[in-house]
């Protein structure tokens, strides 16, 4: 059974219904990135996407897993046309670390993975002062980041 979530993100209870929004800025309800091996793929994901608090929040055997902390946020599917996956240019995504350790264990766990390196875990004053994240491609191209959550007052 799919989830939706109408009201936007919200929290879920037990029994995967409805409790309560979640005060969050998102505006996203989820992305996908598309894959031509599955399996590997999610092997891949499930070892770089726990060192930001992230698993697997539902599953479509054969097609789709999403990963998330409460609900679905980040797909990796067959595509749904059935033809290659490809990546796009200038597309990627970004997670959220909350430690610049996090950020190292991200890039370490994709290069493990058999991911390539897009940009060691360091300063990007380019995109902000404070700004610490990291980037590499994912097995089936697609560019993905972590980035060190910063708390302004």
């Amino acid at each position: 059974m799919l989830v939706r979530f109408p009201c936007g993100n919200a929290r879920l209870k037990e029994d995967k219904t409805v409790a309560e929004p979640l005060d969050i800025p998102s505006i996203l309800s989820h992305v996908s990135v598309g894959s031509n091996d599955l399996e590997r793929a999610l092997a891949f994901y499930d070892a770089v996407l726990a060192t930001v608090g992230a698993q697997r929040k539902h599953e479509v055997p054969g097609f789709a897993v999403a990963y998330g902390k409460l609900f679905p946020e980040f797909w990796v599917q067959t595509p749904f046309d059935e033809k290659t996956a490809s990546v796009g240019n200038g597309v990627h995504f970004a997670f959220i670390a909350m430690t610049r350790e996090a950020v190292h264990a991200f890039h370490e766990a994709a290069l493990a993975a058999g991911g390539k390196d897009e940009g060691a875990p360091g300063p990007r004053p380019q995109y902000g002062d404070d700004y610490y994240g990291c980037f590499v491609r994912d097995l089936d191209g697609n560019k993905i980041e972590a980035s060190l959550l910063q708390v302004m007052d």
